[in-house]
């Protein structure tokens, strides 16, 4: 079972940066793809970008070219570089296990991420 942990969170003015990260326990980190998805209030959660066991990375047209997503399997964390962020970021963010675009096992807290002047 892999506990995640999200931090990084917080309010920011638009066109502002944040780095998010998630700390992962319980498993063996770096045989899984993670993610990071995110939940607007009123919306359904969503998949902003993920990183496969490889490297590979993947990110949804809205976030491309102002958010990074990184790992670091020595110390289990997945992280989210967030530049350039805009009201329409703002939404409460998870890391998760991912396969493929879809989320694996339960969800952390999260880490409320607000865009606001």
């Amino acid at each position: 079972q892999v506990q995640l942990v999200e931090s990084g969170g917080g309010l920011v003015r638009p066109g502002g940066s944040l780095r998010l990260s998630c700390a992962a326990s319980g498993s063996i980190f770096s045989i899984y793809g993670m993610g990071w998805y995110r939940q607007a209030p009123g919306k359904q959660r969503e998949l902003v970008a993920r990183i496969t066991s490889g490297g590979r990375i993947y990110y949804a047209d809205f976030v491309k070219g102002r958010f990074t997503i990184s790992r670091d399997n020595a110390k289990n964390t997945v992280s989210l570089q967030m530049n350039s962020l805009k009201p329409e970021d703002t939404a409460v963010y998870y890391c998760n296990r991912d396969r493929a675009g879809t989320p694996l096992g339960s969800w952390g807290q999260g880490t409320q991420v607000t865009v606001s002047s």
